[in-house]
């Protein structure tokens, strides 16, 4: 099977247009190329990750994500390297099964509230202080997911931070994330708050990145 995705752009991938790829040094994640910005998870994260594909040489497809960082080369004959703050330098992957879309699931007024407080304390941990969540707007049903998502990519980029020393610094200045609702995706941090600014109704694709998130506090 082809993935025709990109061919407006005068070349064709080979391999199924949602694939589960095994990473040569372990893991693995699942490649959804089934919409014009295809969609990234790693086995081992619950960040869904908005790439924008971008043609590299030799008629190389490159995913990157919201800061312009390439996360998935991929060849014309089905060659995949994936990029990681471990290998930076990339690492091999092939492709081992086709796989089920990647969607946010529905989810209700209490289940939200059970992912806020999943998210404040794994935040509270990295920090090693209290570190509250909350919404600016009331979230609805059809919002729910989203908020949630952000929520949870917040923590995972506060997290991520805490694993180093000049980021540490930094969570002990963040003592509130904010997920507000506005025009386009945005990460700011305003005093002791970080802000995310999402737009709910377009899911994922309507919020930054752990890593663009983190590029707001100024450590990256």
């Amino acid at each position: 099977m082809h993935a025709l995705f990109g061919s407006r752009l005068g070349y064709h991938l080979s391999g199924p247009v949602i694939g589960r790829y095994e990473i040569d040094e372990g893991g693995s994640f699942v490649l959804d190329r089934s919409s014009p910005r295809p969609l990234l998870k790693f086995e081992n994260s619950p960040e869904i990750w908005v790439l924008q594909p971008t043609r590299g040489p030799r008629g190389d497809m490159i995913y990157r994500n919201d800061l312009g960082e390439p996360m998935i080369r991929a060849t014309r004959i089905g060659g995949m390297t994936v990029f990681t703050e471990n290998r930076p330098d990339g690492a091999a992957a092939a492709l081992e099964s086709a796989s089920p879309p990647i969607r946010l699931t529905a989810l209700s007024p209490a289940g939200l509230f059970q992912r806020f407080y999943q998210a404040s304390v794994r935040a509270s941990r990295a920090a090693q202080h209290e570190v509250k969540f909350e919404t600016r707007e009331d979230a609805e049903p059809s919002t729910a997911a989203a908020v949630a998502d952000a929520a949870m990519v917040a923590s995972e980029a506060l997290a991520d931070m805490a694993g180093r020393p000049s980021a540490r610094r930094v969570l002990t200045r963040i003592d509130d994330v904010l997920i507000a609702q506005g025009a386009r995706p945005a990460a700011t941090l305003q005093g002791r708050v970080l802000v995310v600014t999402i737009v709910a109704s377009q899911g994922v694709f309507g919020r930054p990145s752990s890593r663009r998130i983190e590029r707001a506090t100024g450590v990256r």
